[in-house]
């Protein structure tokens, strides 16, 4: 049974737009697609089955993932910090042999490295985590073994914790994409 994918899709980009106006997943990359929906079609291409989270009343980025065939949810206590979207969307995908953790706002990951990280759990390793140039970045793979730590984070900082306190399987990628998240609107220019 392959891993399933999880896309975090419910901050608020308040370093992109402070006011809140804009939207950074949905501002369009250069082939114009929004950058939500370029991370998840990457994702979809790697893994079959894939669980996006947004926040409440988020209805474009939502529409945006049903319609590209992530299976959607809604947390409602998004604004508490991005633990809560992911175990949200691990106690949805609870019964999955491990989980693939991306974030909504780094659309240049290749489908190819997300395929690579999940055979390297799928293949014996505990926990996968992308290598560019010496540089540990996203996504990151995690077997069902880590289900109970997963579940307990809380607040903004992710599975960064476990990652420092537990053997992870280092892959090598050349792909500059694990560091290039969208955080900024100049980050919105493609990648040179």
């Amino acid at each position: 049974m392959p891993l399933v994918g999880i896309l975090l899709a419910a901050g608020r980009g308040k370093r992109f737009d402070p006011s809140g106006v804009q939207n950074k997943l949905l501002q369009p990359l250069a082939d114009g697609d929004a950058v939500v929906l370029a991370s998840a079609r990457n994702l979809l291409a790697a893994l079959p089955r894939v669980v996006a989270v947004v926040r409440p009343g988020d209805d474009r980025v939502a529409a945006l993932l049903g319609a590209a065939g992530c299976e959607v949810r809604v947390c409602a206590d998004a604004d508490s910090g991005m633990a809560a979207s992911l175990t949200h969307a691990l106690d949805y995908a609870r019964g999955a042999p491990g989980w693939m953790v991306a974030l909504g706002d780094m659309p240049y990951v290749r489908p190819a490295t997300m395929r690579l990280l999940a055979e390297r759990v799928e293949g014996g390793a505990r926990i996968a985590a992308p290598l560019y140039r010496g540089q540990r970045g996203n996504p990151v793979a995690f077997c069902s073994d880590y289900l109970s730590l997963l579940l307990a984070l809380d607040g903004d900082q992710g599975a960064r914790a476990i990652l420092h306190s537990h053997a992870v399987c280092d892959v090598e990628v050349d792909d500059a994409g694990v560091l290039r998240d969208i955080d900024l609107p100049n980050d919105l220019a493609p990648p040179g």
